[in-house]
């Protein structure tokens, strides 16, 4: 199969990239600059040059290609103030693939996110597809792009959505759990809300990375899968290894200096959020292999060198 990827040469697409070659696929993957194009030729993918902005790039590359993997989104502008840009770029981008690809039965398989999805129970393949009727920001908007993602079904492709936890953990990783070391590290204290009971879905990297590559290949239209291995680690257990690998004290604070001590993670540091993945690996026989989070943790990569 010949597979357009955005994204390819980020930290999911990384993986996937090589997964999907070495399972005898053809990639050709957007580059949104030399040294991107450098890294992905190295791997034995095709490049084509563009941003998720350029949408006659996307149009005519879907059109080309038997299947699409949107991994891309500009995390560079969602984390410095603007996530609905980010989120409305993202949409604009969607809505491109669903035209080249409507009528094909052609798979499309867009990444997503599970924290919030059901917080306080644990989310399901089957929850968080509800749509309020005011006009959406942010946050919403990702939630209405996966169920416009869904809703292609009905016009002749075979999309899903595949949802992933806030850590896809791994060496090299530079997401959230590298941004609460470096927390750490300014404050001299590693911290929990409240008694830190709530929990993180997580799944390492490479396991996500096999899950893409089932879902274009096996997944039916319209289908929610789940990449998550750990369906929940307690915050206070990662706070603790955390202080443990720094040898600094580990602590309690209160909902109210959440933001003040983790900045734009305050609210996802006390949200509770665990999540499912047993329909996914019935659906597609997936079965994460690697190592969990707490135990990736203590293997001690992530605080070899200081985190920002």
């Amino acid at each position: 199969m010949r597979v357009f990827v955005t994204g390819a040469s980020g930290w999911l697409g990384s993986a996937v990239v090589p997964e999907l070659i070495d399972a005898g696929h053809q990639v050709v993957g957007l580059a949104r600059s030399e040294e991107s194009a450098a890294t992905l030729t190295k791997t034995g993918a095709e490049t084509l040059r563009g941003t998720l902005d350029d949408l006659d790039v996307l149009r005519d590359a879907a059109a080309a290609c038997d299947g699409v993997l949107h991994l891309a989104f500009k995390h560079d502008i969602a984390f410095s103030g603007d996530f609905q840009g980010a989120a409305e770029a993202d949409r604009r981008a969607v809505d491109t693939f669903g035209e080249a690809l409507a009528g094909s039965d052609r798979p499309f398989v867009i990444a997503s996110g599970l924290l919030g999805v059901s917080p306080g129970q644990v989310a399901t393949e089957r929850d968080g597809h509800e749509l309020h009727g005011t006009p959406p920001t942010g946050l919403e908007i990702r939630h209405a792009t996966a169920e416009a993602t869904l809703a292609l079904a009905s016009r002749g492709v075979r999309s899903s959505v595949l949802r992933l936890p806030p850590t896809c953990h791994g060496e090299g990783d530079g997401g959230f759990v590298p941004s609460l070391i470096g927390v750490a590290r300014a404050k001299g204290v590693s911290a929990y809300v409240g008694d830190g009971s709530n929990r993180w879905p997580a799944v390492h990297r490479l396991d996500a990375a096999h899950l893409f590559r089932l879902a274009l290949e096996q997944a039916p239209a319209g289908s929610t899968l789940h990449a998550v291995a750990d369906p929940g680690v307690p915050f206070r257990s990662i706070a603790e290894l955390i202080g443990k690998h720094l040898d600094i004290p580990v602590t309690a604070i209160s909902p109210d200096q959440a933001t003040g001590h983790f900045g734009f993670l305050g609210a996802l540091a006390a949200l509770d959020s665990p999540a499912s993945a047993d329909l996914t690996r019935t659906q597609l026989a997936w079965q994460p292999t690697r190592s969990n989070l707490l135990d990736d943790l203590d293997q001690g990569h992530y605080f070899r060198t200081p985190s920002a």
